[in-house]
């Protein structure tokens, strides 16, 4: 089977998209790679699909790309006071770095990398933007910052910081893991979704070598391109 086109399409599996029928269904509709992504699922499931993959690689005759997206540092707001906070554009809230329950006054925010790294003017996006918040001011141990996209911030709510340089490895040891078990398996392509600077993508490079393809999604392949 050959496709006569210069796109290639990637799809990410999930539960709705796991079974061998569905696979199928999706690789006839046009896509070229499966994206498997390791923040959701245990090892034993990307496993299943890795092998459901090959065996319809090889009944249909053609390579099938599988691509590793690796979980990366979580950074999170943590609990805050009734699970809810809303906020409005102008209003200022202050994060701090201990704590649980807070309100506005007190987000916790137990991510010590941050308070080091973080300067006035530079922004932080909550739960995928979100909120869009902007630092008026920085302690040891609490920021102060005003809110410039409204919107409501619940629990355990991922941080983005745009600009910001962070002293954070992109590989967390269940990455480390997670990385060797799908060399093991014979995956294409890894992706690393936390890339700040080019030692990142080094060490990544490091630990894959020629087993994979690789980018930032970076992509690192084992087999033939597609």
């Amino acid at each position: 089977m050959r496709r006569h086109r210069h796109a290639k399409i990637v799809a990410t599996v999930g539960p709705a998209t796991n079974t061998p029928e569905m696979l199928k269904a999706l690789f006839l509709a046009g896509v070229d790679t499966f994206r498997l992504n390791f923040s959701h699922g245990v090892q034993a499931d990307h496993a299943r699909v890795h092998a459901a993959i090959r065996a319809l690689e090889a009944e249909v005759g053609r390579p099938i790309g599988i691509l590793q997206d690796l979980q990366g540092p979580k950074i999170r707001v943590g609990t805050v006071r009734d699970g809810r906070l809303d906020l409005a554009a102008g209003e200022r809230v202050r994060f701090v770095l201990d704590g649980a329950d807070g309100g506005k006054d007190a987000i916790p925010l137990h991510h010590p990398e941050i308070f080091a790294a973080v300067v006035p003017g530079q922004d932080l996006l909550i739960d995928d933007g979100r909120v869009r918040v902007r630092v008026v001011g920085v302690e040891a141990a609490a920021i102060e910052a005003e809110v410039v996209t409204a919107g409501v911030i619940t629990n355990r709510k991922g941080v983005n910081l745009p600009g910001t340089l962070l002293d954070l490895s992109p590989l967390t040891e269940k990455d480390r893991a997670d990385l060797a078990f799908g060399l093991e398996l014979g995956v294409d392509w890894v992706a690393l979704s936390f890339v700040q600077k080019p030692s990142d993508v080094i060490e990544a490079r490091g630990l894959i070598g020629d087993r994979a393809g690789f980018s930032t999604l970076v992509m690192m392949p084992a087999r033939s391109p597609i």
